[in-house]
């Protein structure tokens, strides 16, 4: 039987690579070889329906209602995000309509229809005070106007919708932070990253392929979800520089306070998800340095 999925936020890099796992298509910077449920997607399985932003505002009522109503979706799957963490310090009430609003009328139009949603949030509802890598049942407490309104669509989801938390999503497509080393490091120019900052990385087609099971299965409730192993944004350069063949001085790490200019909104210290739940049950994500070595065999254009 076929299984109808609409997506929100189709155009981005993760809703890009899951219209393409949903297909049956690997996408550029995929793992041929991680399943998390060990089951390859069958011919036919999924009915895909993907909508940028410019056809489906999630803050409005009326265009969630006509968009569900098109598209008769058994499992809605919400990448549409504000993710402009800096800039969402002055423009919160965007940064809410979409990533509070957003999930709340997502939620209740789903209920209605008997559709199953299927949503995804950040490692920024956590203050990174813990020490530790953080787990579903750790209490979130964002420290900035993007994390405390991701923190609020959370809590706008019902209990039977699937709310999966990841970080750090890196993809192929566009150009991502991966990338901007990668092209310094050809050229040979040095770079600088913080080494107090600590998460885990994500590869978009891997957190795409999760997203592929929790359309199938429709767990319900909240699951960490990303790539094993954590790393500072130094971190993740010296391995592009390394892997690149950039040499040992290729990246310098730096604190936080050093960044010219500061950031906006403050960052976790150290948000790393603890992903035991997930793998529990279905299967632990690759590592993050083989994700990144992906990122840069696949690269594509925007």
């Amino acid at each position: 039987m076929t299984t109808r999925v609409l997506v929100t936020g189709a155009h981005g890099q993760v809703g890009r690579d899951l219209l393409d796992h949903l297909r049956g298509t690997l996408p550029p910077g995929g793992d041929p070889a991680f399943e998390p449920d060990a089951t390859p997607v069958g011919p036919g399985e999924f009915e895909v329906v993907g909508l940028t932003r410019a056809e489906l505002d999630v803050s409005d009522p009326a265009s969630v209602a006509r968009a569900l109503s098109m598209a008769r979706p058994d499992v809605v799957v919400n990448l549409a995000a504000y993710t402009a963490v800096d800039r969402a310090e002055d423009d919160a009430e965007a940064c809410y309509a979409v990533n509070e609003t957003g999930p709340a009328l997502l939620s209740s139009a789903c209920a209605e229809t008997g559709a199953h949603l299927v949503t995804v949030s950040t490692d920024y509802v956590f203050d990174g005070t813990k020490g530790a890598a953080y787990l579903e049942g750790d209490a979130p407490n964002p420290l900035s106007v993007y994390g405390a309104s991701k923190w609020a669509g959370e809590r706008r989801c019902a209990p039977r919708d699937t709310v999966v938390r990841t970080s750090w999503v890196m993809g192929v497509r566009g150009r991502s932070v991966v990338h901007v080393m990668a092209d310094r490091a050809r050229r040979g120019e040095p770079v600088r990253f913080v080494d107090d900052q600590r998460g885990t990385v994500t590869s978009a087609s891997d957190l795409a392929r999760v997203l592929v099971t929790m359309a199938r299965e429709r767990p319900g409730g909240l699951w960490h979800v990303a790539n094993t192993g954590d790393a500072t944004w130094y971190d993740v350069a010296a391995h592009v520089g390394s892997l690149l063949g950039a040499g040992e001085g290729f990246a310098t790490p730096i604190a936080t306070s050093e960044l010219d200019p500061p950031p906006r909104a403050p960052r976790p210290a150290r948000s790393d998800l603890d992903t035991t739940r997930f793998a529990a049950r279905w299967r632990t994500l690759p590592p993050w340095r083989e994700a990144v070595a992906r990122l840069l065999v696949d690269r594509v254009s925007p």
